[in-house]
């Protein structure tokens, strides 16, 4: 049913949150905040004595006037958060194993690094709350078991239509560029790239290894110089970070 999908896509938007602007007004780039904040999460776990809870990533300044925030270099995607600097508010769990502030320093630089370092956001700020104190962290959960091996072998998953072959020469660009994990639509289109006239939207994940705004950017040239555009004119190019594969 129609009512059905919609309320599917709208839950599917939310669960993606904001589209934050990755890098600066010439990057031309985004990432969801759900693939944003699941590399937080990562690196936070990483630190000792912790346990992250709530996180959210927003503007430094969220009473910026819409109409006099930066403009972004080419045309944004849908419901994106304009070009500027971003905060980063998170309340963890500590133990007594060192003094809370000091705790709370350690999970605010490990989320700082990540968010620069690892995916290019321009973060003014980030606050640590320690809502709660635990006697111990929980134990993680047991790793799951090894499937047993069969007789005969299994045939691979038929992909998704956002994992097939594109025979859109900019998809085929866009996916050969180091650092792309994977083409990966998640606004709704079946594909992860929109031509609209002379612009392009591309969607996709990054691989975790590679930084997430040096992907983007390494993409939006190389389409940029594959792609035809009116006239002698390359097109613009945008580009959505859908995920960050671990």
């Amino acid at each position: 049913m129609v009512t059905d999908r919609l309320a599917q896509t709208v839950r599917e938007q939310l669960r993606l949150g904001r589209l934050l602007p990755l890098g600066g007004r010439e990057d031309g780039s985004w990432i969801t905040e759900h693939a944003a904040g699941e590399v937080l999460r990562r690196a936070a776990d990483q630190v000792p004595d912790v346990r992250l809870g709530a996180l959210r990533i927003a503007p430094a300044d969220p009473d910026t006037d819409p109409d006099t925030a930066a403009t972004p270099a080419v045309p944004p995607p849908p419901s994106a958060l304009p070009p500027g600097t971003l905060c980063i508010a998170a309340e963890c769990g500590a133990t007594l194993e060192e003094p809370l502030p000091v705790t709370a320093d350690r999970l605010r630089d490990a989320l700082l690094d990540a968010a620069t370092d690892r995916l290019g956001l321009l973060v003014e700020a980030v606050d640590v709350r320690v809502t709660d104190v635990l006697d111990e962290l929980p134990a993680p959960p047991p790793a799951p078991a090894a499937p047993r091996p069969q007789n005969q072998p299994q045939p691979p998953p038929r992909p998704t239509s956002a994992e097939r072959p594109d025979p859109d020469p900019a998809a085929a660009t866009a996916a050969s560029v180091p650092g792309v994990a994977r083409l990966a639509s998640v606004l709704g289109s079946p594909r992860p790239v929109r031509t609209e006239g002379s612009h392009i939207r591309i969607e996709l994940a990054v691989a975790a290894d590679h930084r997430a705004v040096d992907v983007a950017r390494a993409v939006r040239t190389a389409v940029a110089r594959s792609a035809p555009g009116p006239g002698d004119q390359p097109p613009t190019v945008a580009v959505l970070v859908t995920a960050v594969d671990p």
